[in-house]
Protein backbone atom coordinates (compact mmCIF):
# COMPACT_ATOMS: atom_id res chain seq x y z
CA UNK A 1 0.00 0.00 0.00
CA UNK A 2 1.71 3.30 -0.72
CA UNK A 3 1.41 6.31 1.66
CA UNK A 4 -1.01 9.14 0.92
CA UNK A 5 0.32 12.18 -1.18
CA UNK A 6 0.04 15.81 -1.39
CA UNK A 7 0.09 17.23 -5.36
CA UNK A 8 0.43 20.96 -6.53
CA UNK A 9 -0.64 22.02 -9.61
CA UNK A 10 -0.74 25.42 -11.19
CA UNK A 11 -2.44 26.00 -14.47
CA UNK A 12 -3.06 29.52 -16.13
CA UNK A 13 -5.21 29.03 -19.49
CA UNK A 14 -8.30 26.52 -19.79
CA UNK A 15 -5.64 24.34 -22.24
CA UNK A 16 -3.76 24.05 -18.90
CA UNK A 17 -7.08 23.42 -16.87
CA UNK A 18 -7.91 20.16 -19.34
CA UNK A 19 -4.44 19.20 -19.37
CA UNK A 20 -4.39 19.39 -14.90
CA UNK A 21 -7.60 17.73 -14.94
CA UNK A 22 -6.70 14.59 -16.96
CA UNK A 23 -3.52 14.22 -15.08
CA UNK A 24 -5.41 14.51 -12.08
CA UNK A 25 -7.75 11.86 -12.35
CA UNK A 26 -4.64 9.47 -13.69
CA UNK A 27 -2.90 10.13 -10.61
CA UNK A 28 -5.97 8.90 -8.29
CA UNK A 29 -6.72 6.06 -10.59
CA UNK A 30 -2.99 5.01 -9.97
CA UNK A 31 -2.17 5.86 -7.29
CA UNK A 32 -3.21 2.56 -4.50
CA UNK A 33 -3.70 5.79 -1.73
CA UNK A 34 -5.40 8.99 -0.66
CA UNK A 35 -4.34 12.09 -2.80
CA UNK A 36 -4.37 15.76 -2.14
CA UNK A 37 -3.94 18.57 -4.91
CA UNK A 38 -3.48 22.12 -3.88
CA UNK A 39 -2.11 25.09 -6.45
CA UNK A 40 -4.37 27.58 -9.12
CA UNK A 41 -6.29 25.67 -11.62
CA UNK A 42 -9.95 26.74 -13.24
CA UNK A 43 -13.08 24.80 -12.68
CA UNK A 44 -12.35 21.34 -14.59
CA UNK A 45 -9.40 20.60 -11.87
CA UNK A 46 -11.46 22.19 -9.08
CA UNK A 47 -13.77 19.31 -10.23
CA UNK A 48 -11.04 16.61 -9.92
CA UNK A 49 -10.50 18.00 -6.38
CA UNK A 50 -8.14 20.61 -6.83
CA UNK A 51 -8.47 23.43 -3.63
CA UNK A 52 -7.22 26.55 -5.57
CA UNK A 53 -5.67 29.44 -4.02
CA UNK A 54 -7.34 31.90 -5.81
CA UNK A 55 -8.72 32.46 -9.57
CA UNK A 56 -6.81 31.18 -12.59
CA UNK A 57 -8.45 34.07 -14.88
CA UNK A 58 -5.96 36.04 -12.66
CA UNK A 59 -3.22 33.90 -14.79
CA UNK A 60 -4.76 34.22 -17.61
CA UNK A 61 -3.11 37.12 -19.61
CA UNK A 62 -2.08 38.15 -22.87
CA UNK A 63 -0.20 40.66 -24.60
CA UNK A 64 2.91 42.48 -24.00
CA UNK A 65 0.90 45.70 -22.51
CA UNK A 66 -1.55 43.56 -20.54
CA UNK A 67 1.34 41.83 -18.58
CA UNK A 68 2.88 44.92 -17.63
CA UNK A 69 0.01 46.06 -16.89
CA UNK A 70 -0.91 43.43 -14.31
CA UNK A 71 2.91 42.53 -13.20
CA UNK A 72 2.46 43.91 -9.59
CA UNK A 73 -0.45 41.70 -9.23
CA UNK A 74 1.33 38.49 -10.69
CA UNK A 75 4.53 39.09 -8.67
CA UNK A 76 2.70 39.35 -5.83
CA UNK A 77 0.62 36.22 -6.50
CA UNK A 78 4.09 34.18 -7.20
CA UNK A 79 5.29 35.27 -4.04
CA UNK A 80 2.50 34.28 -2.18
CA UNK A 81 1.65 31.41 -3.62
CA UNK A 82 5.53 30.26 -3.45
CA UNK A 83 5.25 31.16 0.44
CA UNK A 84 2.26 28.78 0.70
CA UNK A 85 3.69 25.71 -0.84
CA UNK A 86 6.85 26.11 0.81
CA UNK A 87 4.16 25.67 4.22
CA UNK A 88 2.20 23.00 2.88
CA UNK A 89 5.24 20.84 1.57
CA UNK A 90 3.43 18.86 -1.17
CA UNK A 91 5.30 15.78 -2.40
CA UNK A 92 5.70 17.33 -6.17
CA UNK A 93 4.63 20.19 -7.50
CA UNK A 94 3.65 20.21 -11.36
CA UNK A 95 3.72 23.70 -13.38
CA UNK A 96 1.34 23.30 -16.30
CA UNK A 97 2.44 25.66 -19.43
CA UNK A 98 2.68 29.35 -18.57
CA UNK A 99 6.40 29.40 -18.51
CA UNK A 100 7.35 32.23 -17.00
CA UNK A 101 4.93 31.57 -14.07
CA UNK A 102 5.64 28.59 -13.37
CA UNK A 103 9.20 27.82 -13.68
CA UNK A 104 10.69 30.50 -11.25
CA UNK A 105 8.00 28.77 -8.95
CA UNK A 106 9.87 25.60 -9.79
CA UNK A 107 13.24 26.68 -9.13
CA UNK A 108 12.32 27.89 -5.81
CA UNK A 109 10.25 24.92 -4.35
CA UNK A 110 13.40 22.63 -5.81
CA UNK A 111 15.64 24.57 -3.97
CA UNK A 112 14.05 23.99 -1.17
CA UNK A 113 13.87 19.91 -2.00
CA UNK A 114 10.39 19.47 -3.46
CA UNK A 115 10.14 17.97 -6.31
CA UNK A 116 9.06 19.33 -9.73
CA UNK A 117 8.01 18.63 -12.81
CA UNK A 118 6.84 21.21 -15.93
CA UNK A 119 3.95 19.69 -18.02
CA UNK A 120 4.47 21.73 -21.94
CA UNK A 121 7.50 22.26 -23.16
CA UNK A 122 7.83 26.31 -23.93
CA UNK A 123 9.15 26.42 -27.43
CA UNK A 124 12.70 27.16 -26.01
CA UNK A 125 13.96 24.37 -29.14
CA UNK A 126 13.07 27.20 -31.60
CA UNK A 127 14.30 30.71 -29.54
CA UNK A 128 15.69 32.16 -26.30
CA UNK A 129 17.02 28.50 -26.08
CA UNK A 130 19.19 29.37 -22.94
CA UNK A 131 16.20 29.07 -20.87
CA UNK A 132 17.09 25.47 -21.16
CA UNK A 133 19.45 26.26 -18.32
CA UNK A 134 16.85 27.72 -15.64
CA UNK A 135 14.42 24.47 -16.75
CA UNK A 136 17.36 22.43 -16.15
CA UNK A 137 18.20 24.04 -12.34
CA UNK A 138 14.01 24.29 -11.89
CA UNK A 139 12.80 21.01 -13.36
CA UNK A 140 13.40 17.44 -12.00
CA UNK A 141 11.64 16.24 -14.59
CA UNK A 142 10.22 17.88 -18.18
CA UNK A 143 6.54 16.32 -19.66
CA UNK A 144 6.63 16.81 -23.39
CA UNK A 145 3.56 16.90 -26.14
CA UNK A 146 5.98 16.61 -28.95
CA UNK A 147 8.32 14.31 -29.94
CA UNK A 148 10.68 15.99 -31.07
CA UNK A 149 11.15 18.19 -28.20
CA UNK A 150 12.84 15.04 -25.87
CA UNK A 151 15.30 14.58 -28.10
CA UNK A 152 17.04 18.82 -27.42
CA UNK A 153 16.28 18.12 -23.50
CA UNK A 154 18.45 15.31 -23.74
CA UNK A 155 21.08 16.67 -25.50
CA UNK A 156 21.23 19.29 -22.40
CA UNK A 157 20.73 17.09 -19.49
CA UNK A 158 17.35 17.90 -18.56
CA UNK A 159 15.59 14.62 -17.40
CA UNK A 160 12.40 14.47 -20.02
CA UNK A 161 9.68 12.24 -21.03
CA UNK A 162 7.48 11.99 -24.64
CA UNK A 163 3.65 11.42 -23.14
CA UNK A 164 2.38 12.22 -26.59
CA UNK A 165 -0.24 14.72 -27.18
CA UNK A 166 -3.97 15.01 -25.55
CA UNK A 167 -5.19 15.76 -29.08
CA UNK A 168 -3.93 13.14 -30.34
CA UNK A 169 -6.16 11.23 -28.17
CA UNK A 170 -9.55 13.02 -28.18
CA UNK A 171 -9.16 13.05 -32.36
CA UNK A 172 -10.22 9.70 -33.93
CA UNK A 173 -7.69 8.11 -36.39
CA UNK A 174 -10.71 8.18 -38.86
CA UNK A 175 -12.71 11.21 -38.69
CA UNK A 176 -16.02 11.74 -39.25
CA UNK A 177 -15.97 13.66 -42.32
CA UNK A 178 -19.66 13.02 -42.83
CA UNK A 179 -21.22 13.48 -39.78
CA UNK A 180 -19.14 17.24 -39.70
CA UNK A 181 -20.69 17.80 -42.99
CA UNK A 182 -24.19 17.17 -41.78
CA UNK A 183 -24.17 19.38 -38.95
CA UNK A 184 -22.48 22.05 -41.29
CA UNK A 185 -25.43 21.21 -43.70
CA UNK A 186 -23.36 20.87 -46.72
CA UNK A 187 -23.62 18.15 -48.79
CA UNK A 188 -21.57 15.07 -49.40
CA UNK A 189 -20.39 15.65 -52.92
CA UNK A 190 -19.60 19.30 -52.99
CA UNK A 191 -15.78 20.29 -52.77
CA UNK A 192 -15.06 22.32 -49.50
CA UNK A 193 -11.92 24.57 -48.69
CA UNK A 194 -11.88 25.46 -44.77
CA UNK A 195 -10.11 29.06 -44.54
CA UNK A 196 -9.00 29.37 -40.84
CA UNK A 197 -6.43 32.76 -40.02
CA UNK A 198 -6.57 32.74 -36.56
CA UNK A 199 -8.73 33.42 -33.37
CA UNK A 200 -7.18 36.62 -32.01
CA UNK A 201 -8.00 39.93 -33.63
CA UNK A 202 -4.29 40.71 -34.60
CA UNK A 203 -4.00 37.68 -36.49
CA UNK A 204 -7.66 38.25 -38.31
CA UNK A 205 -6.39 41.53 -38.84
CA UNK A 206 -3.37 40.78 -40.80
CA UNK A 207 -4.72 37.09 -42.55
CA UNK A 208 -8.28 37.32 -42.92
CA UNK A 209 -8.43 39.55 -46.04
CA UNK A 210 -5.21 37.72 -47.50
CA UNK A 211 -7.20 34.19 -46.75
CA UNK A 212 -10.29 35.53 -48.64
CA UNK A 213 -8.57 37.27 -51.62
CA UNK A 214 -6.42 34.11 -52.11
CA UNK A 215 -9.98 31.87 -52.03
CA UNK A 216 -10.89 34.49 -54.16
CA UNK A 217 -8.82 33.39 -56.73
CA UNK A 218 -9.14 30.19 -56.31
CA UNK A 219 -12.96 29.65 -56.78
CA UNK A 220 -12.01 31.63 -60.06
CA UNK A 221 -10.45 29.20 -61.00
CA UNK A 222 -12.69 26.33 -59.83
CA UNK A 223 -16.36 27.70 -59.64
CA UNK A 224 -17.32 24.51 -58.24
CA UNK A 225 -15.51 25.63 -54.81
CA UNK A 226 -17.47 26.00 -51.77
CA UNK A 227 -15.50 27.80 -48.71
CA UNK A 228 -15.83 28.03 -44.99
CA UNK A 229 -14.75 30.43 -42.50
CA UNK A 230 -14.97 29.84 -38.49
CA UNK A 231 -15.36 32.77 -36.68
CA UNK A 232 -13.65 32.30 -33.10
CA UNK A 233 -16.10 34.64 -31.15
CA UNK A 234 -18.78 36.91 -31.63
CA UNK A 235 -15.94 39.67 -31.90
CA UNK A 236 -14.09 38.00 -34.85
CA UNK A 237 -17.55 37.21 -36.88
CA UNK A 238 -17.91 40.82 -37.23
CA UNK A 239 -14.46 41.56 -37.61
CA UNK A 240 -14.79 38.80 -40.71
CA UNK A 241 -18.49 39.89 -42.00
CA UNK A 242 -16.39 43.25 -42.76
CA UNK A 243 -13.99 41.70 -44.60
CA UNK A 244 -16.48 39.24 -46.35
CA UNK A 245 -18.63 42.09 -47.20
CA UNK A 246 -16.22 42.70 -50.22
CA UNK A 247 -16.24 39.57 -52.07
CA UNK A 248 -20.01 39.44 -52.83
CA UNK A 249 -20.08 36.54 -55.11
CA UNK A 250 -17.60 34.07 -53.16
CA UNK A 251 -19.63 31.58 -52.03
CA UNK A 252 -18.12 31.20 -48.43
CA UNK A 253 -20.11 30.93 -45.01
CA UNK A 254 -19.25 32.22 -42.16
CA UNK A 255 -19.76 29.81 -38.61
CA UNK A 256 -19.57 30.94 -35.56
CA UNK A 257 -17.14 28.31 -34.13
CA UNK A 258 -17.44 24.68 -35.01
CA UNK A 259 -13.18 24.94 -35.95
CA UNK A 260 -13.15 21.12 -35.51
CA UNK A 261 -16.11 20.61 -37.84
CA UNK A 262 -14.80 22.88 -40.68
CA UNK A 263 -11.53 20.57 -40.50
CA UNK A 264 -13.08 17.28 -40.63
CA UNK A 265 -15.64 18.32 -43.55
CA UNK A 266 -13.43 19.96 -45.68
CA UNK A 267 -11.23 18.78 -48.43
CA UNK A 268 -8.40 21.23 -47.44
CA UNK A 269 -7.76 23.84 -45.36
CA UNK A 270 -5.67 27.54 -45.55
CA UNK A 271 -4.51 27.85 -41.79
CA UNK A 272 -2.62 30.15 -39.98
CA UNK A 273 0.35 28.77 -38.38
CA UNK A 274 -0.82 27.37 -34.25
CA UNK A 275 -2.25 24.55 -32.73
CA UNK A 276 -4.95 24.55 -35.54
CA UNK A 277 -2.26 22.84 -37.67
CA UNK A 278 -1.96 20.00 -35.39
CA UNK A 279 -5.71 19.60 -35.69
CA UNK A 280 -6.08 20.20 -39.30
CA UNK A 281 -2.89 17.59 -39.49
CA UNK A 282 -4.87 14.82 -36.98
CA UNK A 283 -7.94 15.52 -38.52
CA UNK A 284 -5.62 13.73 -41.89
CA UNK A 285 -6.38 17.54 -44.17
CA UNK A 286 -4.28 18.70 -46.55
CA UNK A 287 -3.29 22.08 -45.48
CA UNK A 288 -1.74 25.44 -46.79
CA UNK A 289 -0.12 27.05 -43.20
CA UNK A 290 0.89 30.74 -43.83
CA UNK A 291 1.82 33.44 -40.74
CA UNK A 292 2.30 37.65 -40.75
CA UNK A 293 3.78 39.41 -37.98
CA UNK A 294 4.00 42.79 -37.33
CA UNK A 295 7.06 44.15 -38.85
CA UNK A 296 9.42 44.89 -35.86
CA UNK A 297 7.94 41.21 -33.94
CA UNK A 298 8.96 39.47 -37.05
CA UNK A 299 12.25 41.03 -37.68
CA UNK A 300 13.38 40.23 -34.21
CA UNK A 301 12.11 36.62 -34.23
CA UNK A 302 14.10 36.19 -37.26
CA UNK A 303 16.85 36.79 -35.43
CA UNK A 304 16.52 35.07 -32.70
CA UNK A 305 14.50 31.68 -33.95
CA UNK A 306 16.33 28.58 -34.39
CA UNK A 307 14.01 26.42 -36.25
CA UNK A 308 13.90 25.47 -39.95
CA UNK A 309 9.91 25.33 -40.03
CA UNK A 310 7.38 27.37 -38.35
CA UNK A 311 4.23 25.04 -38.90
CA UNK A 312 3.89 22.43 -36.53
CA UNK A 313 3.26 19.28 -39.61
CA UNK A 314 7.02 20.30 -40.58
CA UNK A 315 8.55 20.47 -37.18
CA UNK A 316 7.02 16.56 -36.27
CA UNK A 317 8.24 15.56 -39.85
CA UNK A 318 11.19 16.87 -39.91
CA UNK A 319 11.00 18.39 -43.11
CA UNK A 320 8.62 20.45 -45.44
CA UNK A 321 5.71 18.06 -45.58
CA UNK A 322 3.37 21.11 -45.84
CA UNK A 323 3.56 24.35 -47.30
CA UNK A 324 4.59 27.27 -45.76
CA UNK A 325 4.50 30.94 -46.20
CA UNK A 326 5.34 33.71 -43.95
CA UNK A 327 5.25 37.34 -44.06
CA UNK A 328 6.13 38.88 -47.56
CA UNK A 329 5.82 35.13 -49.23
CA UNK A 330 1.97 34.80 -48.25
CA UNK A 331 0.54 36.27 -50.92
CA UNK A 332 -2.75 35.52 -52.43
CA UNK A 333 -1.29 33.95 -55.85
CA UNK A 334 0.93 31.89 -53.70
CA UNK A 335 -1.67 30.98 -51.37
CA UNK A 336 -4.71 29.44 -54.13
CA UNK A 337 -1.46 27.69 -56.28
CA UNK A 338 -0.39 25.67 -52.89
CA UNK A 339 -4.10 25.13 -52.06
CA UNK A 340 -5.08 24.20 -55.63
CA UNK A 341 -2.00 21.30 -55.44
CA UNK A 342 -3.50 20.08 -51.91
CA UNK A 343 -6.76 19.63 -53.81
CA UNK A 344 -5.51 17.55 -56.64
CA UNK A 345 -2.90 15.58 -54.75
CA UNK A 346 -4.31 15.36 -50.74
CA UNK A 347 -1.83 12.24 -50.43
CA UNK A 348 1.48 13.43 -50.38
CA UNK A 349 0.71 15.03 -46.85
CA UNK A 350 -2.23 12.56 -45.35
CA UNK A 351 -0.54 9.01 -45.29
CA UNK A 352 2.44 11.18 -43.43
CA UNK A 353 -0.24 12.45 -40.81
CA UNK A 354 -1.84 9.07 -40.16
CA UNK A 355 2.03 8.11 -39.22
CA UNK A 356 2.21 11.10 -36.76
CA UNK A 357 -1.02 11.03 -35.29
CA UNK A 358 -0.20 7.43 -34.13
CA UNK A 359 3.08 8.49 -32.78
CA UNK A 360 1.31 11.14 -31.13
CA UNK A 361 -1.70 8.91 -30.04
CA UNK A 362 -0.18 7.70 -26.34
CA UNK A 363 -2.86 8.37 -23.44
CA UNK A 364 -0.49 12.05 -22.13
CA UNK A 365 -2.73 11.75 -19.22
CA UNK A 366 -1.87 8.37 -18.23
CA UNK A 367 1.49 9.06 -19.15
CA UNK A 368 2.11 12.05 -17.40
CA UNK A 369 0.92 10.63 -14.06
CA UNK A 370 2.75 7.26 -14.42
CA UNK A 371 6.04 9.39 -14.53
CA UNK A 372 5.08 12.02 -12.02
CA UNK A 373 4.34 9.03 -9.79
CA UNK A 374 7.68 6.96 -10.83
CA UNK A 375 9.68 10.22 -9.78
CA UNK A 376 8.34 10.29 -6.33
CA UNK A 377 8.51 6.06 -6.40
CA UNK A 378 12.49 6.76 -6.94
CA UNK A 379 12.82 9.71 -4.21
CA UNK A 380 10.95 7.50 -1.45
CA UNK A 381 13.29 4.30 -2.48
CA UNK A 382 15.94 6.20 -2.03
CA UNK A 383 14.77 7.66 0.95
CA UNK A 384 14.24 4.09 2.32
CA UNK A 385 17.91 3.49 1.16
CA UNK A 386 19.35 5.84 3.39
CA UNK A 387 17.03 4.91 6.23
CA UNK A 388 18.05 1.23 6.29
Amino acid sequence: MSKPIRVALVAGEASGDILGAGLMQQIRQQHDAAVEFVGVGGPLMQAQGLRSSFPMERLAVMGLVEVLGRLPELLRRRRRLVQQLLQDRPDVFVGIDAPDFNLSIELKLREQGIKTVHYVSPSVWAWRQKRVFKIRRACDLMLCLLPFEAGFYQQHQVPVRFVGHPLADSIAMQPDRAGARQRLGIASDVQLVALLPGSRGGEVARLGELFVQSAQLLWQKNPQLTFVLPAASAERRQQLEQIVAGYPQLPLSLLDGQSQDALQACDAVLIASGTATLEAMLFKRPMVVAYRLAGLTHWLLKRMVKSRFFALPNLLAGRELVPEYIQHAATPQALSSALEQALHQPRQQTEAFYQLHQQMRLDASAQSAAAVLQLLGADTERQHAKQS
